[in-house]
Order: structure tokens, then sequence, then C-alpha cells
């Protein structure tokens, strides 16, 4: 009974960060959509990309049940799997990862908690494990990858929070004021 509702409780919060994650692609341009929001590129329509690689590999490979897609090789030195190219389009981008979603769905669906599992980027004795520690894995991954994302996001336009329904419209002076409070504790405390 635990594991179900353990695997259960995973899974709901897996499914809730990737809606937030695609959510902070609603309503952006094309050009900041993949625009390197930092001096390493990191960006929302790459976080998106990485992402549904991330998850593609570790409920696909991991259990012996590949993806039906090809994949990016893995962590290439030009991080592509952090970036869209010119020619992939965003549609192509968020159709991959629902697509993935799909496939990791089906992983979690059917395994129990305990089927093993081997990664084979991970070092010994850590690449033999289970479902459950992938689901952790994969839902940390998910849930930082997210919050970078939201940040990204805040630097574009303001926009914050985890879906549409929480939205609420941006107060310019009380966030101003917020930070201004901020900006003096911290100079204050260096003194």
């Amino acid at each position: 009974m635990i594991d179900e509702f353990a695997k259960d409780s995973l899974h709901g919060r897996l499914r809730r960060d990737r809606a937030a994650l695609l959510w902070k692609l609603d309503g952006l341009s094309e050009y900041d959509a993949r625009r390197p929001l930092t001096v390493t590129g990191t960006n929302l329509l790459g976080l998106v990309k990485h992402v549904a690689t991330v998850e593609a590999r570790y409920f696909g490979e991991v259990f012996d049940r590949p993806s039906p897609e090809p994949l990016c090789r893995w962590q290439d030195s030009d991080g592509s799997d952090q970036w869209a190219a010119e020619d992939e389009t965003r549609d192509q981008v968020v159709g991959f990862y629902r697509r993935t979603w799909e496939h990791s769905d089906a992983t979690i669906d059917e395994l129990p908690l305990d089927a093993p599992g081997h990664v084979p980027w991970w070092p010994e004795p850590y690449a033999d494990t289970n479902l459950f520690a992938v689901m952790v894995h994969v839902l940390g991954e998910s849930i930082r990858h997210t919050g970078h994302a939201d940040i990204l996001r805040e630097g574009i336009d303001g926009r914050t929070g985890l879906r549409a329904e929480h939205e609420k419209p941006i107060d310019e002076e009380a966030r101003a004021a917020h930070r201004a409070k901020i900006e003096r504790a911290a100079r204050s405390a260096t003194r």
C-alpha cells in the first residue's frame, strides 16, 4: 500500500512540474524562448529539451525500454541537449517532451517501485538501482530545472508562479519597494 502511495505521489509531482516547465514558455516570442539568458547559454526552450532528454534516458534506457524516437547524444560537448538549433521548432521540442511523458508514464505505470534498473553513467556501486530511486532522481532534476526556468522567465517579463491559475497581476511598485528593502538589508549587513 505504501508503495502505491509513494509511486502516485512522486508521479503526481512529476506531472505537475512538467506542466509548470512548459508554462514558462507560454506567451514568449520565439527569440525569448531560445535566447541565452546566462553566461553559459541557459535558455527556456533548452531547459525543456534537456529535461525531456533526461526523462527519456532514465525511464527508457535504464529499464531496457528505449525511447521510441532517436535521442541526441548524451551530454555532447556542445551541450546540444540544452538548446534548440535553428531547424528545431518550439513545437518539435515541446512535442518531444510530451511524447517522452507518455513513454515515461508507461514505464512508471507498468513497473513496481522495486523494479531493477541500471544507470550506466552512474558510478559503481550506484549504477544498479530501482524505479523508486530513478523517480526521485528525475523528479529532483525536473524540480531543479523548473526552478531555473522560473528565474529566467522572471528576468524576461517579471512573470512568476507555478501555474497560470496562480498568476497575479504584477505590481511593479510593490516589487521595487520589496527589492529595495532587501538591498538595504544586504548593504547594512556588510557594514
